[in-house]
């Protein structure tokens, strides 16, 4: 049984539009740092694709490991026709992944606040579609000029001091989500889903016991 057939019959991937996503958009071509290691051979990089793990991409960063992305995207619930804010995009995977579900009518706006894997990501994504837009920027300010978005997913950990409480997330974030938008984000080791409400206050919900890369602030 492969990776996404695994994914699936573990209940972890779950929706349809996911699914296909997860199907289309190959992981084998977000990992560069094994490319050089490896010589670039394809079989040695699809089967390192295959490993449901973080794998490094360099910079100390990740490209986060297939199970916690299904589980993150379930959450986030992407339609097709939605912006979506990727905070952290990284390799470019998850941006890819979105870029899928939202489709020709949406779009997905991808910071990354490490120069060379913004244009790493952007380089990664680029034969999936042009419904991206890749941003090198601080991600803790989210990207107001695009703003008002459906759903905000951030990939690196928010801690508790960067954000003055442990369940509190950066204003910009709040201020950038439509009312019944959706943001999900690790806040220390947990994950956590926020719904903003027509009253401006959220529901949220937390899923612990999961392990990210911190979230950096420049």
């Amino acid at each position: 049984m492969n990776l996404i057939d695994s994914l699936i019959a573990e209940n972890w991937l779950k929706t349809s539009s996911i699914i296909n996503a997860f199907r289309k958009v190959k992981r084998a071509d977000f990992l560069p740092s094994f490319a050089k290691a490896m010589e670039g051979e394809p079989d040695d990089l699809n089967q390192l694709a295959e490993l449901n793990e973080a794998l490094l991409i360099g910079h100390n960063q990740t490209i986060s490991q297939p199970l916690v992305v299904a589980f993150m995207l379930e959450l986030l619930n992407p339609e097709p026709g939605h912006k979506v804010l990727d905070i952290g995009s990284g390799s470019g995977w998850t941006s890819a992944l979105l870029g899928n579900i939202v489709g020709d009518k949406g779009r997905v706006i991808a910071i990354e606040v490490i120069p060379s894997l913004k244009e790493l990501g952007q380089k990664n994504a680029s034969k999936y579609g042009n419904n991206m837009d890749f941003i090198c920027a601080n991600g803790v300010n989210g990207y107001p000029s695009q703003a008002p978005y459906d759903r905000i997913l951030a990939s690196a950990a928010l801690n508790a001091t960067s954000v003055s409480l442990q369940r509190q997330l950066p204003q910009a974030w709040k201020d950038q989500l439509k009312t019944d938008g959706i943001i999900v984000t690790p806040i220390q080791n947990s994950i956590w889903m926020f719904k903003k409400l027509a009253s401006g206050k959220f529901e949220e919900k937390e899923y612990p016991g999961f392990v990210f890369v911190p979230f950096i602030e420049k």
